[in-house]
């Protein structure tokens, strides 16, 4: 993976009102090389749409994944959609983002709305070429993405939102490109972003939505390194070396536990403060120290952050999860800091055990710090971070 941009995309989805099947489908996946997103949208609504925007999105996004040409690519779909008997036409609009690692992406859009491209609070000018690929007029675009750069997929759900209610005509392109590059500009995560504009559409139509409305993002990250330490090492004369080696990483900082912060206190010489603030009675109070950006408690504040982090993971634009994100207990700010603010996760593990954790009367789950982490260290390899961990 080169080492200039990560690639962090979120998408949710209004299902018509009365409708049980949503008709627009979305396709996230990676490779080695980056991500492609796929968009389709069925037409009409309900089990037909469902079906033919499935089979879109599943189709592209499985031939592109394999190195097939897009011409292909549309072709098979052309090929494969069935029919419908009514309309005599096998229809489904569809729009295609592949962004590589060094940052060069490629747009592909029949007949949908188009992507909305903001940089600098601005939205950019999207160049596009205009050809046919079996019989459909395809638009097509090449170009960079660099860091904090905001990518908006959208069904045409979005742009109609509030039509016959609100607003007589829909709430229009024009405004959907001035509320989206407001709240990019505010660099916020694409799960945030996709929330508050799938928020907004479902206000627009008074929590009825008169079309089956999507919304996709992408963000273009640059490199962020968060470091976790947590836990004494076996052997105390290593205390100095796995702190300098903690320290040297670049990026934030987190120290988990009592034992553990005390270590960084003495071999950095610096003062641990324990915080006055107790905004959770279930979460142990935080603590500071200068050179730490989050000093917490060990076992329960971990493993509360594992729980939140699975959620989000499991979810990502569920607002009560977004909600838990931004709660100022240590676990928490963990969570946050580990699925916002970083694409390099570092671990500084010790150890040695601590009998506190086998207390019999404890309960299972609290019994060992060790299982805790290895459940953080697969959560943020799965979410796509690059993840190391050191034992001591």
């Amino acid at each position: 993976m080169a080492d200039n941009i990560y690639i962090d995309a979120a998408y949710k989805s209004l299902i018509k009102y009365n409708e049980e099947l949503c008709g627009d489908n979305v396709e996230i996946v990676k490779n080695d090389n980056g991500y492609i997103v796929v968009l389709s949208d069925g037409l009409g609504s309900g089990v037909k749409a469902n079906i033919l925007s499935t089979l879109t999105a599943k189709i592209i996004s499985t031939m592109l994944y394999e190195g097939a040409s897009i011409e292909d690519t549309v072709d098979t779909i052309g090929h494969t959609l069935p029919i419908c008997n009514v309309r005599k036409v096998a229809y489904s609009t569809f729009i295609i983002l592949q962004i590589d690692y060094d940052g060069n992406a490629y747009l592909v859009e029949f007949d949908s709305p188009g992507c909305i491209f903001v940089r600098n609070k601005s939205v950019f000018n999207i160049d596009y070429d205009i050809r046919e690929i079996a019989g459909k007029s395809i638009k097509e675009a090449r170009f960079k993405v660099i860091p904090d750069d905001m990518l908006v997929l959208m069904s045409d759900g979005v742009i109609y939102a509030g039509m016959g209610n609100l607003i007589n005509l829909g709430w229009g392109w024009e405004n959907v490109c001035r509320f989206v590059s407001n709240k990019a500009g505010e660099k916020i995560s694409s799960a945030r972003l996709v929330n508050i504009l799938s928020q907004t559409c479902n206000q627009l139509y008074i929590n009825k939505p008169g079309d089956d409305t999507t919304v996709a993002a992408v963000k273009i990250l640059p490199k962020k390194v968060v470091s976790l330490y947590s836990g004494p090492p076996v052997d105390q004369n290593v205390d100095e070396r796995l702190v300098t080696e903690f320290m040297m990483t670049e990026g934030k900082k987190i120290v988990c536990g009592g034992s553990s912060a005390s270590i960084v206190s003495r071999v950095l010489k610096e003062p641990l403060v324990p915080s006055i603030e107790y905004t959770d009675p279930e979460i142990p109070p935080t603590a500071e120290m200068p050179s730490i950006d989050l000093v917490t408690e060990g076992v329960i504040t971990l493993k509360r952050a594992v729980d939140i982090i699975r959620e989000y993971y499991e979810n990502p634009t569920d607002n009560n999860v977004i909600v838990k994100l931004d709660m100022k207990n240590g676990a928490s700010l963990i969570a946050k800091m580990l699925i916002e603010e970083c694409t390099h996760f570092y671990m500084f593990i010790g150890q040695k055990i601590n009998p506190a954790h086998q207390n019999p009367d404890l309960p299972v789950d609290l019994s060992i710090k060790i299982l805790i982490l290895d459940e953080l260290y697969n959560l943020m390899k799965k979410a796509g971070k690059i993840v190391k961990r050191n034992y001591y």
